[in-house]
């Protein structure tokens, strides 16, 4: 027994372990050295072969190793080989391309599945376009590897990748004709403090006090995570599914009354479906409904039954027969693609039906997966093709969960999301070398309280990340944030015109750039589904700004103003073939103000590159604003259709509104 300790101890130690970055289907960044490093005994030599070439350096006595390939041009197909004295690992459809690291919040982790342009995706998909999707972890310190896999894009797969740089990565390969590799490192509802390494915010002196607040905010953490930990138990006691109410009337049954039941499409889920009271999303339980015609010579065969990724979890009934379940203490239920078997003798020769029973008890609920993951198919046989499932079903609510009551929120503490410098530590130190092109950025919106601090975290984290890398001033390619909530009929303060200024700010930073999306968002959801239009113009910013294309990437944006008398005159650049409007009436959302710092809607005429702003309440105008709201209504745009980027002439601390 003691022999084969020994054995299996050493086994381990021999194991050639490699980042999980380096992995098949993964895209080397062309034109640089390229990083390639792991981990292996001490002291071992290790060679790496790759694309005619031969690399080899010796590991550490800790075992780490680190060497640079040769900078290269574009590749693709080739395989990539690891050896030490001890072990080989080989890495099969590796490519050589353009590499984006792909990080912030919710609206970059989107993913395109639930994006417009979805069914669009799915005919574009293009394996030369891959990702990798960092899985999320917080870390107090700082971790070694991430989880995650690379993924080429295909039908099947597109729909799981960020919708935000699928467009761009779409752009950008067809723009060059090279491999596109898109690291997604997002967390949704996450600070930009996370995303930025602890001794960077302590080496800043207001930043510092993030960091000070967090530690002092600890020290009672144990209590406040028992105390958690007691309230998310009550909380979902009152979420438990109390019993098939469903069944019980019979609703699975082969035929139904169809009274009561509503037409939807599927894959879907209910929150796009039935009405959802006052913002809330829907909980509960649903069932799905519908027939299908049984090819001839199918009966008595055994089929599979794919229903792709179900919120939360499921029972499935065929003819009345339930056929399979997805309990509610599986782990990761709602990630789990749903395939049953049908066993023969359910099915008869002609009509019949599928009902699904769905309960979810927070968040989404119905079907998640995608179109071409909802068929029947025969097990074991090339016969025929699969019956999809897709399309039209009926939909029915069985009951609905109170979800005015909200889940208790877990304290922040060691390993939390929201915690100074932890998705730093968790989600980008350990991508660190992997040789990129340059990062995307979007993210601001849970900063949005603390617009004036965000003027110093934002390069803060630009500076720490550039630092970090050690390979330059990459660059830093950002979104501004969109349009959200409702329009307001009077000038008035708003903290997302203030991110949006701490976002332009940055632009002094050499290496960055900025998207405007101010006509993109949707004032109802911080979610906008329009991501396409966002990779879109990323793109033309990249490919303008780093790849020497002639790309029209950026809207009218505001270069200095004339005060002449009673109206003032202000230049942008950025016009193309001129100033103009979407709708051919006069600009709106300027707002002007005198010395008393009232703000009053501007009367606008475009005059060449400029707008002259004048109104009767302001005699003698001193400032200017510019779709200065949290939703502005604006109309000024360039040749190119592309929107005018928000601006303001003063730095007053505040709006006045008119009275």
């Amino acid at each position: 027994m003691l022999l084969v300790a020994v054995s299996v101890s050493l086994f381990h130690r021999a194991a050639l372990r490699l980042p999980a970055l380096f992995s098949d289907n993964l895209v080397l960044q062309r034109g640089i050295e390229v990083p390639v490093f792991g981990q292996a005994l001490p002291n071992e030599t290790v060679t790496v072969l790759f694309n005619n070439q031969v690399k080899s350096t010796k590991s550490g006595t800790d075992g780490k190793w680190m060497l640079k390939l040769a900078a290269m041009s574009e590749a693709n197909g080739s395989s990539l080989i690891i050896q030490t004295d001890s072990a080989s690992k080989t890495l099969q459809n590796v490519a050589v391309g353009e590499v984006w690291l792909c990080s912030g919040q919710s609206n970059m982790e989107f993913q395109e599945s639930a994006a417009s342009d979805f069914s669009q995706a799915l005919t574009e998909a293009d394996p030369n376009v891959r990702m990798f999707t960092v899985e999320k972890a917080a870390g107090d310190q700082p971790v070694q590897d991430v989880r995650g896999l690379w993924t080429p894009a295909t039908r099947h797969t597109v729909g799981s990748f960020s919708a935000v740089a699928w467009s761009f990565g779409r752009e950008l390969q067809h723009a060059l004709n090279v491999p596109i590799g898109l690291i997604n490192s997002s967390w949704g509802g996450t600070r930009a403090e996370s995303w930025t390494s602890r001794d960077a915010l302590t080496s800043n002196e207001s930043l510092k006090l993030l960091v000070d607040l967090y530690q002092e905010e600890i020290k009672d953490f144990p209590t406040k995570i028992e105390e958690y930990k007691v309230a998310l138990k009550e909380w979902a006691a009152t979420r438990s599914d109390t019993g098939n109410e469903g069944f019980l009337k019979g609703w699975e049954n082969r035929v139904v009354d169809p009274n009561g039941w509503n037409k939807v499409n599927l894959p879907g889920t209910i929150d796009t479906m039935e009405p959802v009271e006052e913002g809330r999303p829907f909980d509960g339980a649903a069932w799905f409904r519908r027939s299908f015609t049984l090819p001839n010579g199918w009966s008595g065969k055994a089929l599979k039954l794919e229903l792709g990724t179900i919120a939360d979890y499921d029972d499935v009934y065929v003819n009345g027969t339930k056929v399979g379940f997805t309990k509610a203490t599986t782990v990761d239920g709602s990630r789990i693609a749903r395939n049953y078997r049908i066993a023969p003798g359910i099915l008869l020769q002609g009509e019949n039906s599928i009902a699904v029973r769905v309960y979810a008890a927070q968040g989404a609920c119905g079907f998640t997966g995608l179109p071409d993951q909802m068929q029947i198919s025969q097990i074991g046989t090339a016969g025929g093709d699969p019956i999809p499932l897709s399309g039209q079903w009926l939909e029915r609510i069985e009951r609905k969960v109170d979800t005015s009551v909200l889940a208790p929120h877990m304290p922040v503490g060691p390993g939390h999301p929201k915690s100074p410098g932890s998705l730093f530590n968790g989600m980008i130190s350990p991508l660190i070398p992997f040789g990129i092109k340059g990062v995307l950025w979007y993210q601001g919106e849970s900063n949005a309280d603390q617009p004036t601090l965000y003027n110093t975290l934002f390069p803060t984290l630009i500076r720490d990340w550039r630092q970090k890398w050690g390979q330059g001033q990459f660059p830093f390619l950002y979104v501004q944030l969109p349009n959200f909530h409702e329009a307001s009929d009077v000038p008035t303060d708003s903290d997302w015109a203030l991110i949006r200024e701490a976002q332009a700010n940055v632009l002094k930073l050499t290496r960055t750039g900025m998207v405007t999306t101010i006509d993109l968002g949707d004032a109802k959801t911080i979610h906008p589904k329009n991501k396409r239009d966002v990779g879109i113009r990323l793109a033309s910013l990249a490919l303008s700004k780093e790849y020497g294309k002639h790309v029209i990437w950026s809207g009218p944006a505001f270069q200095y103003m004339i005060k002449s008398g009673e109206s003032i005159r202000a230049y942008f650049q950025h016009t193309e073939d001129g100033l103009r409007t979407l709708d051919g009436k006069p600009p709106v959302g300027f707002a002007i103000a005198g010395e008393d710092r009232k703000f009053y809607w501007a009367n606008a005429r475009i005059e060449g590159i400029s707008v002259v702003l004048s109104c009767p309440e302001v005699p003698n105008p001193v400032a200017v604003r510019y779709a200065w709201a949290d939703n502005p209504i604006i109309n000024l745009v360039n040749s190119a259709n592309l929107p005018t980027t928000p601006f303001r002439t003063d730095s007053w601390p505040s709006i006045k509104t008119q009275p």
